[in-house]
């Protein structure tokens, strides 16, 4: 009996659910990552400051649920990208890694003690721990299109030459100025959303400097991408379904990324879905529609990260040294039958974890008073 999904259609297939994985993480993670952010430039005082961290302390935990998600699903998935970015963006993943470890500590040590030089310190790594990680997941996917320095040999051995500091080249930081503004936006558009009305109505004032920002450094991106840099192509027959082997194919550079590729009518779609996004929020916002204007930011994370997987379809890390060793979907995949036993697993456990964050949302609707904080100041 033939399988229901042969290995072209279950290669597609999770390279989707990776985008919605990251989305989610994007999305879930973004707002805690973002308001965290915000801390010291929306609220005045101490007691707006714990204000304002109550909104996603409950929650900023469960929000990690997608970054376990998306690493698995990358180790299971896709061993070779795994393998190569966990190599070649070791000391970046570091830095990240590092700031979500600090994440906890200062949440937890923050209110132990009394002092404003004490709660500036921690304040200050709650800033820290929100602006890092969105700049360096913007700068990774910048190096993607840009070309990571990997080659692989005939017997697969994989080699990165290449350092943290390579990594930081010019259109790469704006792709991490593009992730930072956005994670930024989606914060502030959750404080309007859950904050007390005094850090709310700042936030609202904030988005509307944050979301031309996110829109004018994201079309400058684009812009870029199409006509002043290099992109990947595959010459030949693809074979789609064949076994993973980086080295069967041959790719040549050619002039911007958006001059080919099969779903660059869609990039321009979703990318065009962000930009519109973006600047119905701060509107929604100033309207009273915080809710909606929580969505249209979602939407803007969603588009921009659609966006970037379309326009690099079929590639997920092309090599700016050895072109051929660049990794695809059709070539860095796990085996068709753990493709196939892994999407079985995520259709059961997926939806699960999507009704569970929805009632933890419901449970938990509803803005953090200031009042509230100074009821339980003792608390604390």
């Amino acid at each position: 009996m033939p399988p229901l999904l042969d290995y072209t259609t279950l290669r597609v297939i999770w390279w989707l659910l990776m985008g919605i994985v990251l989305i989610g993480f994007a999305v879930m993670d973004g707002f805690d990552l973002g308001a965290g952010a915000l801390v010291r430039v929306l609220a005045y005082d101490d007691d707006e400051r714990r204000a304002l961290i109550e909104t996603f302390e409950p929650v900023w935990e469960g929000n990690q649920v997608w970054l376990i998600l998306g690493g698995g699903a990358v180790f299971a998935a896709w061993p070779y990208l795994y393998a190569a970015s966990f190599s070649g963006f070791y000391f970046a993943i570091l830095l990240v890694l590092l700031a979500l470890i600090l994440r906890p500590v200062a949440l937890n040590f923050r209110n132990k003690m009394d002092g404003d030089n004490w709660r500036a310190l921690w304040d200050g790594c709650l800033m820290f721990t929100g602006i890092v990680p969105a700049l360096i997941f913007g700068v990774a996917i910048g190096n993607l299109f840009l070309g990571v320095p990997l080659r692989y040999d005939d017997t697969m051995r994989m080699s990165y030459e290449g350092g943290l500091i390579e990594l930081l080249r010019p259109f790469a930081l704006l792709v991490g100025l593009v992730s930072l503004s956005m994670i930024l936006m989606h914060g502030a558009t959750w404080l309007s959303l859950k904050a007390d009305e005094t850090i709310a109505a700042r936030a609202r004032k904030v988005l509307g400097v944050l979301a031309p920002a996110y829109v004018v450094l994201y079309l400058a991106a684009g812009v870029w991408l199409a006509w002043g840099m290099t992109g990947f192509r595959i010459d030949g027959t693809v074979i789609t379904g064949g076994p993973s082997n980086p080295l069967l194919k041959h790719v040549s550079i050619s002039k911007g990324w958006l001059s080919h590729g099969p779903l660059i009518t869609w990039a321009l779609a979703a990318a065009t879905a962000a930009v519109v996004a973006a600047l119905a929020t701060p509107f929604l916002a100033r309207r009273g529609a915080h809710l909606t204007a929580f969505v249209t930011s979602s939407l803007t994370i969603a588009g921009t990260i659609f966006s970037a997987g379309f326009a690099l379809f079929p590639f997920l890390m092309p090599s700016s040294i050895d072109p051929k060793s660049s990794l695809t979907v059709w070539d860095a995949s796990s085996s068709e039958h753990t493709l196939g036993l892994m999407l079985f697993v995520t259709a059961v456990l997926l939806p699960c974890v999507i009704v569970y964050t929805g009632w933890v949302f419901r449970v938990m609707r509803g803005r953090v008073s200031l009042e509230h904080i100074k009821k339980t100041h003792g608390m604390y």
